[in-house]
C-alpha cells in the first residue's frame, strides 16, 4: 500500500475532478503492475496497472488507495468491473470512495464476484494523499495550503517591503515543487500590485505544471491581467478549478483565509535570520484570547532544507472548517 500511495502522489494536481489514486498489483510476491490516475483523470490507476500486469493479474492481489469505482462513464468502464474481469483474487483498499456513484458499491461488486476484499490499510496516509478530492467531495471547495516564508521572528520582509530572498535556494526549490502539486495558486491584490509575481514552476521538467494564477480582490473595478482569475473573497474558492489551492501571500490574505477557517495545511519555511521591525507574516485574525489559539494545529512533518527549516502543520480534526456559502 505504501508503494500505491507513492504512485498516487504523481497524479496530484493533474487529474481533478478525479481523485489521484495509486494501484499496485502483486503476484507471487512480485509487483507485476503499477498505475496512477493520469492527467485529466483517465486512465484510472487500476486500468493502468491491469494493462501492465496482463495475464499475471489472475489470482493476484491489487492494492488500491481508494475504493475502485462502480459507475460506467463515457470515458471508460468501472474499475471494479475491470478487476473482476481480469481475475484478480484479492483487493486491498485504503479508504472508501465518498462519491455517491460508488460509495460502497465498488466493494460490494467485488465481494459479490468472489473477490476477497480488505479495507482500511493505510487509511490515514490515503486520506492525507487524497485530501484535495476528499475536501471537494465533503465541502465543495479545494484543499487549502497556506505557505509562509519567514525569519525567526516571523517577518516576511524588511520594513520597506524588501523580501528577496528570506529563504535559501533549497527552500525555494521545495516551494516550487509544492506549486507543481496544486491546480491553483493565490495571492492578494497588494502582493499582485507590488510584485507582479509570475507564480510559475521553475524546476527543470516541471514547468508545464505551473498552476492557474488567482488574485484576491474585493474591488469590482479591479481587472487584473490576462491569464489571472479574480475572486472577491476566500469563500469564493469553491469556484476555482481543481482540488488543491496554494495561498502564497501576503499578510492580509493569509489572515483572511485563517479567519475564515479555510486553511487546511500550513507550510512554514523559516530562515535562520532575525529582521526586527519587519513586516509580519500574518495580519490580525480576530483572536480574542490565547486559549482559543491552542489545539488548532498539529505538526505533521519537519525537515531541514539547506540552511532553512520546514515545518508542515495540519489542522486538527476538531478545529473549525468552513464549507462554501
Amino acid at each position: 500500500m505504501a508503494a500505491a500511495l507513492a504512485l498516487s502522489a504523481r497524479g496530484r494536481g493533474r487529474c481533478a475532478p478525479n481523485p489521484n489514486v495509486g494501484c499496485v498489483i502483486v503476484a507471487d510476491g512480485r509487483v507485476v503492475g503499477r498505475g496512477w490516475t493520469q492527467p485529466g483523470g483517465r486512465p484510472h490507476a487500476e486500468a493502468m496497472a491491469l494493462a501492465e500486469a496482463g495475464e499475471k493479474s489472475r489470482g493476484a492481489t491489487a492494492y488500491v488507495t481508494l475504493e475502485p469505482c462502480a459507475h460506467v462513464s463515457a470515458r471508460g468502464p468501472a474499475c471494479s468491473d475491470l478487476l473482476v474481469a481480469a481475475g484478480i483474487g484479492r483487493v486491498v483498499v485504503a479508504i472508501q470512495d465518498p462519491d455517491p456513484r460508488t460509495a460502497g458499491k465498488g466493494l460490494a461488486r467485488l465481494a459479490a464476484a468472489g473477490v476477497a476484499v480488505t479495507t482500511g490499510v493505510g487509511a490515514a496516509d490515503a486520506r492525507r494523499m487524497m485530501a484535495g478530492f476528499l475536501t471537494r467531495q465533503a465541502m465543495g471547495r479545494p484543499f487549502v495550503t497556506l505557505k509562509l516564508a519567514t525569519s525567526l521572528d516571523g517577518c516576511i520582509a524588511l520594513a520597506d517591503g524588501t523580501s528577496r530572498w528570506i529563504t535559501g535556494a533549497e527552500a525555494r526549490a521545495h516551494a516550487h515543487l509544492e506549486r507543481a502539486r496544486h491546480e491553483a495558486i493565490l495571492v492578494g491584490r497588494g502582493t499582485w500590485e507590488a510584485d507582479r509575481p509570475t507564480l510559475d514552476v521553475r524546476l527543470p521538467g516541471l514547468e508545464a505544471r505551473s498552476p492557474q494564477r488567482v488574485v484576491l480582490s474585493s474591488s469590482p473595478s479591479f481587472a487584473g491581467d490576462e491569464g489571472w482569475t479574480i475572486i472577491p473573497a476566500p469563500a469564493a474558492i469553491g469556484t476555482l478549478p481543481g482540488d488543491h489551492l496554494l495561498v502564497e501571500g501576503g499578510a492580509g490574505t493569509a489572515a483572511a483565509f485563517l479567519a475564515a477557517g479555510l486553511v487546511d495545511r500550513l507550510l512554514l519555511y523559516r530562515a535562520p535570520i532575525v529582521i526586527g521591525g519587519g513586516l509580519p507574516s500574518i495580519g490580525a485574525i480576530g483572536l480574542v484570547d490565547l486559549g482559543s489559539a491552542h489545539g488548532r494545529w498539529q505538526l505533521h512533518d519537519a525537515r531541514q532544507l539547506g540552511i532553512d527549516r520546514l515545518e508542515v502543520y495540519e489542522r486538527t480534526p476538531c478545529s473549525p472548517a468552513s464549507s462554501p456559502t
